[in-house]
């Protein structure tokens, strides 16, 4: 018999990639808001839009499905925020200080919605092996299975060995440029280095739009058998 136990209790995190959560004040924002909340930012913080390692998380209000759907919205529509929505920002350690400098009591204006942006504070990455992301960019949605095997090949080039990965929905970001195809990919059983190594680097473009970044999500099997119930969108 061969037998070797996961080393995974032996992985020490890191901090040199961090999530920036910052307080919001406002009233709402559009739904499709990733190129005008940006281009505010990148008003503020110049590099943001270049760096490999600074991306940005969409804002989103209370999420069906665990978290695997966004609320039903219409996409040319607003979303309201409560109390305990966020901004956070994904970004290396050697940013933060001079990000929260920059963006602390900013007003942004988000296509004629005014947003706050208050207090900031810092938040590890997760050890979570379950990570899944909302938006990345796909040349096309028509192919599912080339779809994923593009999603495949980026994994292999940052060493992370895809397990299992499973395709949810699809949707366009709007830029001036034109609209940006997505969709949003899950994966489940990654090792943590693997997982803490995605979170960091992401794939993709389009990072400064919230493509290609990864969050922790507890557990792929419901979401896994809602699509084979035929209840997906």
């Amino acid at each position: 018999m061969f037998w070797q136990e996961r080393d995974d209790d032996k992985f020490e995190l890191g901090d040199e990639v961090q999530d920036v959560i910052f307080e919001l004040q406002g009233k709402m924002v559009p739904v499709d808001h990733a190129y005008a909340l940006s281009r505010e930012l990148v008003k503020h913080l110049p590099w943001f839009k270049d760096d490999p390692h600074s991306g940005l998380h969409h804002i989103h209000i209370a999420a069906s499905g665990n978290g695997w759907q966004r609320p039903d919205a219409d996409r040319d529509g607003t979303m309201y925020l409560s109390r305990r929505t966020r901004l956070i920002l994904r970004l290396p350690k050697a940013r933060i200080e001079e990000a929260v400098a920059a963006l602390e009591g900013v007003e942004l204006d988000i296509d004629g919605c005014p947003l706050t942006l208050g207090k900031a504070k810092t938040r590890p990455l997760s050890t979570l092996t379950t990570l899944f992301s909302r938006y990345v960019i796909a040349d096309s949605l028509d192919d599912e299975e080339a779809f994923m095997q593009h999603v495949v090949a980026q994994l292999r080039d940052l060493d992370v060995r895809v397990r299992k990965l499973l395709c949810g929905k699809s949707g366009v970001l709007k830029t001036p440029d034109g609209d940006i195809q997505v969709r949003s990919v899950m994966l489940a059983d990654l090792d943590v280095d693997e997982s803490v190594r995605l979170q960091q680097l992401g794939i993709g473009p389009g990072r400064h739009l919230g493509c290609g970044l990864f969050i922790p999500h507890k557990g792929i099997d419901a979401v896994s058998a809602k699509q084979s119930d035929g209840k997906s969108d």
